[in-house]
């Protein structure tokens, strides 16, 4: 397999011609389904929240530093076993992929005022890039997921096939982004020879 690369830099220190290139947003974060049928499929409507961080209370007591991150792991856990019960799906073990899409609302800051109270400002962001952390809100997700049995435990994701933050505006334009905070979570299962069923 060889991987096409692109230099950055001339001899002289310069950009060169191709890096500094625009390159079109869809062609950033345009992913492509796979070709195969998740075995485990939901949508957990909630504001999502980070598991990181730990606070010391004393006497060896440790709370959460985010007060988000319970209720959503109540609403994954939740969402997650009923959808497990309802398709009759036990347990997943071995191998899995997953995919998470966050889903965010705009703050107003991003839009306009008066007349233009509805269209998203020039300078509002493309996607989230603040707090919280990506990572750390899936491992609020899996171990969610893990305690709805959804899965034996999160050790079982090798890979991601998506993993990403967005805003509710990006729905129904870019799949898997919900009209409202939450998430939509995918999974598929790998067989002894690699293969995803």
């Amino acid at each position: 397999m060889s991987i096409d690369t692109i230099p950055m830099f001339d001899v002289t220190g310069q950009p060169t011609e191709e890096a500094a290139a625009p390159v079109a947003p869809t062609a950033l974060w345009a992913p492509t389904p796979p070709p195969w049928a998740p075995v485990f499929e939901v949508a957990v409507v909630g504001l999502p929240g980070p598991q990181g961080s730990k606070t010391h209370k004393g006497g060896g007591r440790m709370i959460e530093s985010s007060a988000k991150v319970k209720p959503w792991r109540d609403a994954v856990a939740w969402t997650a076993s009923a959808a497990r019960r309802r398709a009759g799906l036990v347990t997943l073990s071995g191998p899995l992929l997953a995919e998470m899409v966050f889903s965010f609302p705009r703050p107003r800051g991003h839009y306009g005022t008066g007349r233009n109270s509805e269209l998203l400002r020039p300078s509002a962001p493309l996607m989230p890039d603040v707090t919280p952390d990506l990572s750390k809100l899936a491992r609020s997700t899996e171990d969610a997921l893990t305690t709805a049995q959804v899965y034996r435990d999160d050790a079982l994701l090798v890979g991601y096939v998506r993993l990403e933050k967005r805003y509710v505006t990006d729905h129904p334009a870019v799949p898997g982004v919900l009209d409202t905070a939450g998430c939509t979570i995918r999974l598929w299962r790998l067989t002894p020879g690699g293969v995803c069923q």
